[in-house]
């Protein structure tokens, strides 16, 4: 397991506080008492109601009554509100269910970000979480913070708005222990909170040098960050990123940022960072589509704030994020269909489609990572295919690996925080569909075969003999309505998953 010391957390949460994004205050307490605005019960199905002792005999009964009435019996997810009665300190009373209290970490999250949409119309500010006498009080006081914060996102680089700033304070008696699990998954939101904020930027405003500026940000946490641009991508053989962001005045950039929280082989992410995605000269046909394509980039935006999550709480692991960035643009000089491109690997590749160009600059990263950083594993994680969007929707990302263990740890994180995945097919008659007559292989698969999974057949490739997997989050990173526990817009979508597994590797 991930470990962080005492102090560190001190000092995290502390400083966690006092962040924008963190703007809601939550604390911890051992203190039993009915105080605030708004008192929140939480209630196990079918079981006594030990929350609720905190309340006078006239607020109880006037509780039981209501729950009587309303036939509330605490089922997962359910919620009552009640007026206090008059000559209460309280304005209102809220009792969430908790079914039969066996709830994952991400039904806790869900849990919390309830809780944030019910209380947005009301005007109290001060709340208290009664949690003693739940299963796991501790954790679920942690778990449910953490979804209120990650509900409460708000994107205010264009607006004026402001956000009511809410109090929450939790009452159980192991408060210690919930605020240092608090203090962790603040660390996790902050990462969540980057992510988001780089893939809602239009991008006009996050080309690939501003991205590489957000990342170079890291350093005063310290993580070492270093910054390819054009010249020393071409001078190390990168062609695929080079051939890429070519058609663009930005031009490409490579970005590393590495968090060595602890020695031995580094477990290496690569993240596919297009910045702004046209489609080349296969250019994309759709307004709807092509108007979303700022989001092109979360794979790379998901592992920087993966990488910002691990250097907040100073964890022991060592990671290095590769990301190569481009804009995929139109231009005289921008890559044509037909062209060949020459990998850093050595590998040439026809591109028969310019809007395949995802798994091109990924292939370099991948190769960058693997020959640079000699790691024990390797994930790459990109929005990649439309393939992967009509074989799963938008509840699944999609994972391929041949190694059995990468993908029951990476599903089972993925179950735990609710960014759950679905693993697709790794054959090789999906990669007997690239050979191609010209070069060592194609860009595409045969048409109307299954791209998720040419897609990542080509990908392999660049692996060779590292354990490696591959996710596909297309149709996860970014989405037009409110979700559970994000409002509209991006929802960093990797950065809880990929933390939640690294919590549960071992350093060598």
């Amino acid at each position: 397991m991930l470990k962080t010391s005492k102090s560190t957390l001190a000092v995290l949460f502390a400083s966690l506080l006092s962040l924008p994004a963190m703007a809601d205050k939550v604390n911890f307490s051992s203190e039993l008492t009915a105080s605030g605005e708004t008192l929140v019960l939480f209630k196990v199905k079918d079981t006594d109601f030990p929350g609720a002792r905190v309340l006078s005999d006239g607020s109880l009964t006037h509780l039981e009554r209501a729950m009587q009435v309303n036939g509330f019996d605490g089922g997962e997810g359910e919620m009552l509100e009640v007026l206090a009665p008059a000559g209460s300190q309280l304005n209102r009373i809220l009792v969430m269910g908790l079914g039969d209290g066996k709830l994952t970490d991400g039904e806790l999250n869900t849990l919390g970000a309830k809780l944030a949409d019910k209380i947005a119309a009301h005007k109290d500010t001060r709340i208290t979480l009664i949690a003693e006498g739940a299963p796991d009080a501790a954790n679920l006081a942690a778990e449910v913070a953490h979804g209120f914060d990650l509900k409460r996102y708000q994107f205010g680089r264009y607006t004026n708005k402001t956000q009511d700033e809410r109090e929450l304070s939790f009452a159980l008696s192991d408060a210690k222990a919930a605020a240092t699990e608090y203090a962790r998954l603040a660390a996790v939101d902050a990462g969540v909170v980057l992510a988001r904020d780089l893939v809602n930027t239009p991008a006009g405003d996050m080309t690939p040098e501003d991205f590489a500026a957000e990342a170079r940000k890291l350093k005063s946490l310290g993580v070492k960050v270093t910054v390819l641009d054009a010249k020393g991508i071409e001078k190390l053989g990168m062609g695929a990123l080079a051939g890429v962001g070519k058609g663009s005045e930005s031009g490409p950039r490579l970005v590393v940022a590495h968090w060595e929280g602890a020695k031995g082989a580094p477990i290496a992410m690569v993240g596919k960072g297009i910045t702004f995605d046209s489609g080349g000269y296969n250019i994309k046909a759709s307004g709807d589509s092509i108007s979303h394509m700022k989001s092109d980039m979360a794979g790379a935006a998901a592992i920087l704030g993966t990488v910002k999550a691990m250097a907040m709480q100073k964890a022991k692991v060592n990671l290095v994020a590769v990301l190569p960035l481009a804009e995929n643009m139109v231009s005289g000089d921008a890559l044509r269909p037909g062209d060949v491109l020459r990998t850093a690997q050595g590998l040439t590749v026809e591109v028969m489609n310019t809007d395949a160009e995802g798994r091109l600059i990924l292939a370099d990263g991948m190769w960058y990572a693997r020959t640079h950083y000699q790691p024990r594993v390797l994930i790459d994680v990109a929005t990649l295919t439309g393939s992967k969007v009509r074989a799963l929707g938008r509840e699944y990302a999609g994972i391929f690996s041949d190694e059995e263990s990468l993908v029951s740890g990476l599903t089972a994180s993925g179950a735990a925080v609710g960014e759950k995945l679905w693993r697709l097919p790794l054959d090789k008659a999906y990669g007997d569909e690239l050979k191609s007559n010209i070069a060592d292989m194609k860009n595409t698969g045969a048409e109307g075969s299954a791209g998720a999974s040419s897609a990542a057949m080509f990908l392999k490739r660049f692996a060779a003999d590292v354990p490696w997997a591959h996710l596909d989050i297309a149709g996860n990173a970014l989405s037009s309505s409110e979700k559970p526990l994000s409002p509209a817009g991006a929802t960093g979508f990797g950065v809880r998953l990929l933390s939640h597994w690294l919590a549960g590797q071992s350093a060598d």
